[in-house]
């Protein structure tokens, strides 16, 4: 009987005692978020285009999923992880889905952090651009169509980087990654990546300076980019994103294409909000596939929300100084209209 007693004594203490090192642990946190759209181009060209040239939006007349995201971040003591994945077309065409690698679209950032201290930290994996003012999870954008220095732009890098604070409200990245948007790669041909951040001592004025080069290999790219914000007032803001990136083929001189936009945002309630942005884009050495013109748009996109929805029925357009996009007959011109009503939801 004694013997029974303390055996029951030990199974309960070392079933406490797992219980006390689980509850020490914290639980992840979990976020995702969902978007749908409709999209419309007022041409409607009779065999079939789009009249689209920028990522995640190439549809007609049609009501369309865009990309349903699961994230969980865990950290403990000076360690964290990152896992977010995403499902529907826009994370495929953000990942480019590899034939070897079937799985790999769904992963769009899955990355391990380790904070030597509290103002240097280290982290490897995949994770999402530095480079550009628009970002590829739907809710965190106010317009929902994307511009062309996005689209033409990196989507995701895979590697190592450090991030510095240099004090204040100052910081540094440094890294070292496989070439743009490629995760399992095989060659000597690596890209250099940084970005250095400021703002002013209240935060209403931030700054990044964005950096990727490339080395090793027999292809170059090098990308300066520059984004700014300012809160201009508590219900006005400004955001400004330029970009130029030169491209050289082994054997052939270098070109390159270039970018610049500009975004007011008006909030006159916690529940509406319009943002205009203006963006003209420079590939007339046809650098990317982009079309080799030079193109200006103008996007307006209002903000209703509720909650945690968010709706933008957007207007859109498109005017190239080439006869780059298509009349219902499919006879050239040089602009197009486009309407998108869409919705997103995080939490």
């Amino acid at each position: 009987m004694l013997r029974k007693i303390l055996t029951s004594c030990v199974i309960v203490g070392t079933i406490n005692s797992a219980h006390a090192q689980t509850d020490s642990i914290p639980a992840p946190t979990i976020t995702g978020s969902v978007d749908t759209y409709f999209r419309y181009n007022f041409a409607n060209p009779s065999d079939g285009k789009t009249n689209n040239f920028t990522s995640f939006t190439n549809s007609q007349n049609s009501f369309q999923l865009g990309m349903a995201s699961v994230r969980a971040d865990h950290t403990f003591g000076k360690a964290s992880a990152t896992v977010d994945l995403g499902f529907g077309p826009r994370a495929e065409e953000f990942s480019y889905g590899d034939p070897n690698h079937p799985t790999l679209f769904a992963v769009k950032q899955v990355y391990l952090s380790y904070a030597i201290s509290d103002k240097f930290k280290l982290t490897m994996g995949k994770w999402m651009t530095h480079i550009g003012y628009e970002l590829t999870d739907a809710y965190l954008n106010r317009n929902y169509s994307m511009d062309y220095m996005f689209s033409y732009g990196p989507f995701s890098h895979t590697g190592l980087k450090a991030d510095i604070g240099l004090g204040a409200k100052s910081a540094l990245m440094i890294g070292v990654a496989n070439a743009t948007d490629v995760v399992a790669e095989a060659g000597s041909r690596r890209y250099a990546i940084a970005q250095y951040s400021t703002a002013t001592k209240d935060g209403k004025f931030v700054a990044y300076i964005n950096y990727q080069g490339s080395y090793g290999g027999s292809f170059g790219v090098t990308q300066f980019d520059v984004v700014l914000t300012d809160a201009v007032t508590s219900k006005f803001t400004l955001g400004y994103n330029g970009t130029v990136q030169s491209v050289k083929p082994k054997g052939s001189s270098s070109n390159s294409w270039w970018g610049s936009a500009l975004y007011f945002t008006v909030d006159p309630t916690s529940t509406f909000g319009i943002t205009l942005r203006t963006e003209y884009f420079d590939n007339k050495k046809a650098v990317v596939s982009a079309p080799p013109t030079g193109i200006f748009d103008v996007t307006l996109s209002p903000n209703f929300k509720v909650g945690n929805l968010t709706i933008i029925p957007e207007l859109r357009l498109d005017a190239a100084k080439d006869p780059v996009f298509e009349k219902n007959d499919t006879s050239p011109t040089k602009s197009t209209f486009t309407g998108i009503l869409a919705a997103t939801y995080h939490f």
